[in-house]
């Protein structure tokens, strides 16, 4: 769907992160300790064979969980479109887009090569607060990436992420409001359907070798 640059980019910010610069305060914390076993689940050498594939799925998406409110966003991303819905509608657009997301965070994170993130700084304002991160690629590229977490009891989760001051909430509510401008909602719907169906994929295999066949002895090509 439209949509999946977003999520690529979201899952992009949420995968690659590894320990790094300084913390301040428990949003920090919390982010960096949740980022910090998701890494462990990930390198574990015991958790990388096939058969322990699912179980190292649902541990992802358990961990995933504790750092996203994928309720929030589903609602923020709807905009204004959410007060026109049903309980129904609204429950299973929550599930299918949560699911959405998820699917894709496990997908990117099983590709984590070792790139690293700084946190810098930590603005917090009664019960919201934003991280400030940079995700530091291989090359030495800086990527601002701001997470926008609420508290929730003793926990802080995100229900935005900024990617280069880029709001991923954003970006989703555009691409939605035209499908359904353009279409419907049902039709909206019907999309996250198909794509919460397709199955998640593993790393993709090594491409295979390339060699220049070999002439019979005594014998020569011939062109065709």
């Amino acid at each position: 769907m439209a949509a999946r640059c977003a999520l690529v980019a979201l899952v992009g910010a949420g995968a690659l992160l590894v320990a790094g610069g300084a913390a301040a305060g428990p949003p920090t914390d919390q982010l960096r300790r949740s980022v910090e076993l998701v890494l462990r689940v990930v390198q574990d050498p015991a958790l990388t064979t096939a058969a322990k594939r699912t179980e190292r799925r649902a541990m992802i998406r358990t961990i995933a969980n504790e750092i996203f409110d994928f309720g929030e966003i589903s609602q923020r991303s709807l905009g204004p479109h959410w007060r026109g819905r049903t309980p129904a509608e609204r429950q299973e657009f929550v599930r299918l887009f949560g699911d959405l997301l998820e699917h894709a965070y496990v997908t990117k994170i099983e590709g984590y090569s070792g790139e690293r993130i700084l946190y810098v700084n930590e603005h917090l304002e009664g019960d919201v607060a934003t991280v400030r991160t940079k995700l530091v690629t291989k090359q030495g590229t800086e990527v601002p990436l701001d997470y926008r977490m609420f508290r929730q009891g003793d926990r802080w989760r995100a229900y935005d992420v900024l990617i280069e001051g880029v709001s991923l909430v954003a970006n989703y509510r555009v691409q939605f409001n035209s499908i359904i401008r353009r279409a419907s909602y049902q039709e909206l719907v019907t999309r996250l359907r198909a794509k919460v169906s397709e199955p998640v994929e593993g790393p993709p295999p090594p491409p295979p070798k390339l060699e220049a066949p070999v002439a019979a002895p005594g014998r020569a090509r011939q062109s065709p």
